[in-house]
């Protein structure tokens, strides 16, 4: 499977801001492969606004679709007015391990419950124009025993095929390259054999090394 998420380093947020009927409406944004960075962004975003009416939040740590690793808060604003309209958009962009905190000042204008979900909704749509994001491509890792001889020829198709090497090991029988074979392609190193000219040993590694 091959989907975009946010291209942030860890503990980097990216912000946007809106104001509606006299409220502000700031959305974080952060890169979330797992619940943790989540909780980080949320820890960051109210020490940096304490006095914040609410930090609304919404949260997909894998990729889109995924059913378990999501969550959503309104945060003391009216039931199914924030958390639920942010995480229906973030779902609706198709970007997996994504999470969000909108940090609203009250203006003094009540927005009513239909105006609250539109407001928040429409934060995150906001601070998802700018987001840069980067592709992940899902992958299984495969060992291939190879001579030292075939190494360099191995190397270079992978190379070829973007396939990329995660670990190396030698001893005194040759190479181990450990690859990272994409999850949405059938796994076929037929054409890496005939350019060695014979069957490689190949096994699944259980534990990926990445």
């Amino acid at each position: 499977m091959r989907y975009r998420v946010p291209d942030l380093p860890a503990a980097q947020w990216h912000t946007a801001e809106i104001d509606v009927e006299k409220s502000q409406f700031l959305a974080w944004l952060c890169h979330a492969p797992d619940v943790g960075a989540f909780g980080a962004l949320l820890e960051a975003a109210r020490a940096a606004h304490p006095n914040a009416s609410h930090h609304c939040t919404a949260y997909i740590a894998g990729p889109p679709g995924e059913q378990t690793l999501i969550g959503f808060s309104d945060d003391g604003e009216p039931g199914g007015t924030a958390g639920r309209p942010m995480y229906q958009v973030l779902q609706g962009s198709q970007l997996g391990e994504i999470g969000c905190v909108v940090i609203r000042y009250f203006g003094g204008t009540k927005l009513g419950t239909g105006g609250l979900a539109r407001a928040y909704a429409q934060a995150v749509s906001h601070a998802l124009e700018s987001l840069p994001t980067r592709e992940v491509i899902e992958r299984d890792a495969y060992a291939l025993r190879l001579t030292f001889a075939s190494e360099a020829i191995a190397r270079a198709w992978c190379d070829e095929q973007m396939i990329p090497i995660e670990q190396v090991d030698y001893d005194g029988e040759g190479v181990k390259l450990t690859i990272g074979w994409p999850r949405d392609h059938t796994f076929d190193l037929s054409p890496l054999e005939n350019r060695l000219k014979c069957t490689l040993d190949v096994s699944p590694v259980t534990t990926p090394t990445f």
